[in-house]
């Protein structure tokens, strides 16, 4: 017994070690989880939150980011934004896409809600020349792309159907923007750069976006904004309005997924019901079936 609790405690110390290495290392630590109103089994986007999150990405993410897999009309659709068609159409002529006219010659027109949001530069390497060497990620899918490892033994109930968490993107997100400090003293920095606490390395090429008061959200009657006009608020909203443009079928999804578990555990009851009315009559007794077998003694 004695050399078991020895053998626990070593093995504890050793993960304790490993950590505060990790961490002398320079190593980003997990960032904190956060509550999101889609997260879970029932969880369902908040249309509010998906416009304000629109808004973060329209007036700060776009200059940089594109967003190539998100057309305009999907910002109507079921499950979205909420934005109604006439929103989604004056919000597309707002742009321009470039296409081939009948003679091959390209030519630009205004944006239709069937097309596309256009990206902020002609090409990647257009977009790594304006942006120190290096083309910003693309919006469409970077909820599902950047991930991080919880860890034992919170990955073990991530894997479960009820209690499962897949929101470790938006978390990390919503981190990143909120992870801008001054670096600590003894950290050297590079010549360009800027230190983020949860960015791997800590050394992000993208300064910091967004600022307390940056954006002007909607109003109330009062005259007073809805929610906080803080970074915090603005990391979460974009964070959230990422997570619907990389999945934004979702609710469709999930909705999908409860009526098949409810049609299975319907079957269920289904079959067990008729095993019994056709075994019923068979009853527990051998009836002669090699009666040898059952014997007692």
């Amino acid at each position: 017994m004695r050399i078991a609790l020895l053998a626990a405690a070593g093995l504890l110390a050793a993960v304790l070690g490993s950590t505060g290495a990790c961490a002398d290392d320079g190593h980003a630590p997990n960032p904190p989880r956060e509550k999101w109103s889609f997260a879970g089994m029932f969880g369902r986007f908040d249309q509010a939150q998906l416009q304000r999150g629109f808004q973060v990405y329209k007036e700060v993410c776009a200059n940089c980011h594109s967003m190539k897999l998100v057309a305009f009309r999907n910002l109507s659709e079921e499950g979205g934004p909420g934005f109604s068609a006439a929103q989604v159409k004056a919000l597309a002529e707002t742009y321009s896409v470039k296409e081939l006219d009948d003679s091959g010659s390209e030519k630009e027109r205004p944006a239709r809600p069937a097309d596309r949001f256009p990206p902020p530069f002609p090409n990647d390497k257009a977009a790594a020349a304006a942006n120190g060497g290096k083309a910003p990620p693309d919006f469409s899918v970077l909820a599902k792309a950047r991930t991080y490892e919880r860890g034992f033994p919170w990955f073990v109930f991530d894997a479960l159907p009820f209690t499962g968490y897949s929101e470790q993107g938006v978390d990390y997100i919503h981190a990143l923007l909120t992870g801008y400090e001054d670096a600590p003293k003894g950290f050297e920095m590079p010549g360009s750069g800027y230190y983020n606490k949860y960015y791997p390395g800590h050394v992000i090429a993208m300064p910091n976006p967004l600022s307390e008061g940056q954006i002007t959200y909607p109003k109330n009657d009062k005259g007073e904004p809805v929610v906080p006009e803080t970074v915090e608020q603005y990391s979460h909203d974009v964070a959230a309005f990422m997570a619907w443009a990389a999945e934004p079928h979702m609710m469709a999804r999930k909705a999908l997924g409860l009526r098949v578990i409810l049609f299975l555990i319907v079957l269920a009851g289904l079959l067990y019901y008729v095993k019994k009315q056709v075994w019923k009559k068979v009853g527990g007794e051998v009836h002669g079936l090699q009666p040898e077998l059952h014997k007692t003694y």
